[in-house]
């Protein structure tokens, strides 16, 4: 849509003409501490010449993933190759300068919550190099706590936002999902969970707990609330009609982890604000030449071409 499209080159101060072209790419993790949780966060910087001029992508992964991942590594290779610079992160998960994806059998003490801090904490790190204007990217869960952060918070350097596959929840769905993986009814879990917090215990562990993918996990009650307790803004459809910044949202056909996306985020796409791209025949991680077409629609869009 003409409308879209000029509304967001012109909030991104951006079109493919105007990017530095010649200049080549740098890669390099970078770290942040957070004081609050007490550990350092990393992230890898991938820029060009001129990179905090912008736009910046800032890149969050999905559930108990990383930031090296495939489709993570992938979508910043291709950003680098179209001259736009990422920062793809590695939300802590409460672990100190965490890589890789996060184990089952470690102790689960983290929130879901906590992304929208981190994001807020590289979001400062970004402003203070300089980088005015950043589009926030998201795949799946990730999708949903960028589209948190900018719904429930003062967002002036976010231009715009991608979500990539982003999760949707439904309570009865999430019910029977966990009661099909775990054997056990979620009420049941949350109820002991509840229990735990009323009296004062959220760091208290629940032992041998399915917890997301996770069989036999040590969780904290707090965490199993903060990840289970009913919450339509885990919906991500929801939650767009409360972001005023133009948003792109991209579902695979072949979406197996999260086949209500398509209809849901149908319902609330206006082709302006907000619009939807279906990719036929990619499934939830958008691997080899879905990573090429998702990576060349972003391009366009945000160079309002």
């Amino acid at each position: 849509m003409k409308t879209y499209a000029t509304a967001l080159a012109h909030a991104l101060g951006f079109t493919l003409a105007m990017a530095v072209h010649g200049s080549a790419p740098a890669q390099e993790e970078v770290k942040l501490e957070h004081q609050h949780q007490g550990i350092t966060l990393n992230a890898r910087l991938a820029r060009t010449e001129g990179w905090a001029r912008g736009p910046v992508v800032l890149v969050v992964h999905g559930t108990f993933a990383h930031n090296q991942m495939e489709i993570m590594a992938t979508i910043q290779e291709l950003f680098t190759d179209a001259e736009l610079s990422s920062l793809a992160i590695n939300l802590g998960l409460s672990v100190d300068d965490r890589h890789g994806t996060f184990a089952c059998e470690t102790p689960h003490a983290h929130r879901d919550s906590d992304a929208l801090d981190e994001i807020g904490l590289w979001l400062d790190w970004l402003k203070a190099r300089g980088a005015e204007r950043v589009v926030l990217l998201g795949h799946s869960r990730g999708g949903n706590q960028i589209a948190r952060f900018v719904a429930e918070r003062d967002t002036p350097q976010v231009a715009a936002l991608v979500l990539i596959a982003p999760s949707t929840w439904d309570a009865a769905r999430e019910a029977n999902s966990y009661q099909e993986r775990f054997g056990v009814p979620l009420s049941m879990r949350l109820a002991e969970a509840r229990e735990l917090v009323a009296a004062g215990k959220p760091g208290a562990w629940l032992e041998q707990t399915g917890f997301v993918y996770c069989a036999g996990a040590k969780v904290t009650a707090a965490t199993f609330l903060d990840y289970y307790e009913p919450d339509e803004r885990r919906d991500t459809p929801s939650v767009l009609p409360a972001i005023r910044e133009p948003t792109i949202v991209f579902a695979g056909s072949e979406d197996k982890v999260n086949p209500a996306l398509e209809a849901k985020a149908a319902a609330v796409a206006d082709g302006e604000q907000v619009k939807l791209f279906v990719i036929d025949g990619a499934d939830h991680f958008f691997r080899d030449l879905y990573a090429d077409e998702l990576v060349e629609i972003i391009v366009e869009e945000l160079a309002g071409s």
